[in-house]
């Protein structure tokens, strides 16, 4: 079963899983209208069917009531395993207070440990696919503002993500561990700005604000963030300025090829800027 089957992650993940024969069951909140690849099952999230299922693919961002009530029935049900989608943070920021994004996933994590006795947390850092976010300012033209232009993270394509949550799901290897996933590269905001102009042929840049005007922007247009949340991203951001980004190497570990680049990424997905 995959949580968040229509997301960034669950949309690859649904594809690499129906590809190799796997029997999968997508929650989601239209399952009577929903388009999924050949051999996936749409299921009701508001009634997970737990039927057949030894496996779960959970994403908090995908189950709004908390993980717990979803664990209980996955465990009632006699599901062994969950891959859990945690966050890099847990492995950043151990300072974390109550309600930080570390904290939460910290939690997440925990709660995974108690329900199941097989496990594989991935820590991702930066979504390649956060770059949509900028999508509405793209629409009205060439400037894409927001905070901290030079904080550093390493994007990862959600395929290189998808492709690492399928071998913790079918082989045994990754039993027990948390994985930090990132992009092979360290990269700016402003220079993620400017590798996606070249793939649209735009002269695109960033031009930093304010944090507090990037929150209050960041709570207007994503009411799922509450303030804790928004105050623990933009405070692990400007922990990132000036560099480094967090580079692990883990998804060439895991999967014995390198990871796809942040350029690759917004060449794949450039058409979809477009529409």
């Amino acid at each position: 079963m995959v949580t968040g089957a229509t997301g960034n992650l669950g949309r690859p993940l649904l594809a690499e899983l129906a590809a190799k024969g796997v029997k999968v069951r997508a929650l989601t909140r239209t399952p009577g209208t929903v388009r999924l690849p050949a051999g996936a099952e749409p299921c009701d999230s508001a009634a997970p069917d737990f039927d057949g299922v030894t496996a779960l693919v959970l994403n908090l961002a995908a189950v709004p009531g908390g993980p717990r009530p979803l664990l209980a029935a996955a465990k009632a049900a006699g599901v062994r395993r969950v891959v859990t989608l945690s966050s890099l943070v847990v492995s950043e920021d151990r300072t974390a207070g109550e309600g930080s994004a570390a904290a939460v996933h910290r939690e997440l994590e925990a709660a995974v440990e108690a329900a199941v006795p097989e496990w594989t947390h991935l820590r991702p850092g930066g979504f390649a696919s956060n770059a949509f976010q900028w999508k509405a300012q793209l629409a009205a033209g060439d400037v894409v503002r927001g905070p901290y232009a030079g904080a550093w993270t390493a994007p990862i394509d959600e395929a290189d993500l998808a492709a690492v949550a399928v071998r913790a799901l079918l082989s045994d290897e990754l039993l027990g561990r948390a994985l930090p996933l990132t992009g092979p590269e360290g990269l700016t905001t402003a220079r993620q700005v400017e590798i996606l102009g070249e793939a649209l042929s735009r002269p695109l840049r960033y031009e930093e604000i304010p944090p507090e005007a990037a929150k209050r922007a960041m709570l207007a247009h994503n009411p799922w963030v509450d303030e804790a949340a928004a105050d623990s991203l933009l405070g692990y951001l400007a922990t990132t300025v000036g560099g480094p980004a967090v580079v692990t190497g883990e998804v060439a570990r895991v999967l014995g090829r390198p990871a796809r680049t942040y350029a690759r990424w917004t060449a794949d997905h450039a058409a979809e800027f477009l529409n």
